[in-house]
């Protein structure tokens, strides 16, 4: 089997408002031959005419597919986000190798999260309690001026309550379907967060009184 040059192309779709997507993912898109991903990314590109697969949590099977057909047609797989940042990228990297796959970067939920707080985020320490919680003690965080946690579900926002409650005081600032029509940004205590109902594309920031008030 011929392969050509990087026959996989991930794109980073944003944090979900299509007004958020480069001009690069979306040249990537209407050149494919394949589009891979969740139903609600593909739906960004309705003008696309590659074939559509639609990529659940069975990630073995999504990679199985792309092992049938690499070589053959040019496939984009479309994340959320940023590739580099707790996507579907690493799976598709680590089977395929890098120099098999070419990298469109995207706004991360993280990015669009401390603009819509104002702040920079240079110094940011992210988590993921998105899927696992975090395997972190709290006390390795007591430095940190700001961080950011992926969250989106009752457990991890449980778990954020209980950090910012030992790292107290934080501004917690829950941010809840960025660039999309529902988004919001509400200061909440940390004792809020243990009975919230948050969107599934939610961020959680933790910051310093400190920094927050500069």
């Amino acid at each position: 089997m011929a392969i050509t040059d990087q026959p996989i192309t991930i794109v980073g779709c944003g944090p979900g408002g299509s007004a958020y997507l480069t001009d690069a993912a979306r040249q990537a898109v209407n050149r494919a031959d394949i589009l891979i991903g969740a139903n609600r990314l593909l739906a960004l590109f309705p003008e696309a005419k590659g074939k559509r697969v639609v990529v659940g949590a069975d990630i073995a099977a999504a990679l199985e597919f792309m092992d049938t057909h690499i070589g053959h047609t040019p496939m984009v797989v479309l994340v959320t986000g940023d590739p580099g940042m707790h996507s579907l990228a690493r799976p598709v990297v680590r089977h395929f190798g890098r120099k098999l796959c070419r990298i469109i970067p995207g706004i991360s939920s993280v990015q669009a999260a401390f603009a819509a707080a104002g702040l920079d985020w240079m110094d940011a320490r992210i988590l993921s309690a998105h899927g696992a919680l975090p395997d972190i003690d709290h006390s390795e965080l007591d430095t940190v001026d700001k961080i950011a946690v992926l969250a989106g579900s009752p457990a991890a926002l449980r778990w954020i309550a209980a950090l910012a409650e030992h790292l107290a005081p934080r501004w917690v600032l829950v941010c809840e379907e960025l660039t999309l029509p529902g988004e919001t940004v509400t200061q909440v205590t940390a004792s809020d967060l243990v009975t919230m109902q948050a969107s599934s594309r939610t961020v959680v920031l933790l910051v310093r009184p400190d920094v927050w008030d500069v």
